[in-house]
């Protein structure tokens, strides 16, 4: 499912302008992913996009039945991870200086494993997360930025360009744990939407409505009536569960 959020009106306008911002992160520590680190950088456009694409799709699977002509009910096999695709308009004709070149540069070094991930193993790309207002994305990395640059000064510098930039969100299986040796299975992670209760959580994950207080739990969750929307939330293996 993707959904298209597109600027607002007239009205709207003659608030006060939010400028969209992008926040890095270190990632955290092998093992976890609830928290991330310390931040990296913190990106304020100077132009607001002027659409966001949102998209979730979720697994299903349908079971062949013997003698039947049709497949059986779809089975849910979990979700795959958020995606948000933002265009962002970078201009500095004003001052014709390196301001569009040095922007473009934070949006690519986001692309890459953080120095201190490096010297802890493979790398990890900063965890991200993008604000803009009323609205809060998902824990995510960026997994693409494109750069097109529209306008030059006469020495051949970019003073203008047009940032295509991919965000995925941060889900699935905590690094480091190794079922063999006894650590906790992988926790899965969701985005709460609209409709979406610590119940219905519970009955995707493990079959069983009447499971939603370990979800809480592994979440701090205090009222399980009041969820924030966006909000990302973990959702415990049911091995992790069985042999809490």
């Amino acid at each position: 499912m993707t959904v298209t959020f597109t600027s607002a009106g007239a009205k709207t306008a003659a608030k006060k302008m939010e400028h969209a911002v992008l926040t890095a992160y270190e990632p955290p520590k092998p093992g976890g992913l609830q928290k991330p680190g310390a931040e990296l950088d913190k990106i304020e456009f100077p132009f607001n996009p002027k659409e966001l694409s949102l998209a979730k799709n979720a697994k299903w699977q349908r079971q062949a039945q013997p003698n039947a002509a049709k497949a059986g009910v779809p089975e849910f096999k979990g979700a795959e991870p958020a995606k948000l695709s933002l265009e962002i308009f970078i201009d500095s004709t004003d001052t014709m200086g390196d301001k569009t070149i040095k922007l473009v540069e934070r949006l690519f070094n986001l692309t890459v494993p953080t120095k201190e991930s490096r010297t802890k193993g493979k790398g990890s790309p900063p965890w991200v997360i993008f604000k803009w207002g009323t609205t809060t994305g998902f824990p995510s990395y960026v997994s693409s930025v494109t750069a097109k640059y529209t306008l030059f000064t006469p020495g051949g510098m970019p003073v203008r360009a047009v940032c295509t930039v991919n965000l995925e969100e941060v889900s699935g299986e905590p690094g480091g744990q190794n079922p063999t040796s006894g650590a906790l299975a992988a926790r899965d992670s969701h985005t709460l939407t609209a409709g979406d209760s610590l119940q219905s959580l519970a009955y995707q994950a493990y079959g069983n409505p009447e499971l939603w207080r370990y979800i809480a739990e592994a979440n701090d969750i205090d009222d399980p009536m009041r969820l924030k929307l966006g909000s990302t939330v973990l959702v415990p293996a049911l091995e992790e569960i069985q042999h809490g």
